[in-house]
């Protein structure tokens, strides 16, 4: 067996205290990947847990979140607005700091899909009905400051 000393490569999870961030950044540590996530509120500047560096910062500063993403060829976008309030006025700029962050280390964004999309039933699984339906369609659309936002393209692992 043999153990793996250099990362695979450098990741921000956005959300890692949540359900799905979470368990992305566990997921992404296990298989070698070096994993940083921020937290609001965190006593220290910056602190190591269960093998992730935690920074203390917000996914609605621009800076904290450009900052944490330094160095990072993938950041998670796994974030949801603090309690599930206010989605319609917090998802957007959420999204937009994201974006600028990745376009400024030139990183891949992986957003995880959701269910709000799709209403409260299943025969209409496509209608994007309800009020966070319709903010998480416009972030997934482009919709925000950072419209026309593309991929950068891939880069050659060395």
């Amino acid at each position: 067996m043999t153990t793996q000393t250099t990362p695979i490569g450098k990741a921000l999870v956005l959300g890692a205290s949540g359900g799905i961030g979470g368990e992305v950044a566990r997921q992404l540590r296990d298989a070698g990947w070096q994993v940083q996530a921020l937290q609001r509120g965190l006593a220290e500047p910056a602190m190591q847990r269960d093998g992730i560096t935690w920074l203390r910062g917000d996914a609605m500063v621009r800076d904290d979140v450009q900052r944490a993403a330094r160095g990072c060829s993938v950041i998670v976008h796994a974030v949801n607005p603090p309690g599930y309030r206010r989605w319609a006025e917090l998802v957007l700029p959420m999204i937009d700091n994201t974006i600028a962050a990745a376009l400024a280390e030139r990183a891949t964004i992986v957003l995880p899909g959701t269910v709000y999309n799709y209403g409260p039933t299943p025969s209409r699984c496509c209608a994007k009905t309800t009020r966070n339906g319709r903010s998480r369609a416009r972030a997934r659309s482009g919709s925000s400051s950072n419209a026309g936002w593309k991929p950068p393209p891939a880069r050659a692992r060395g």
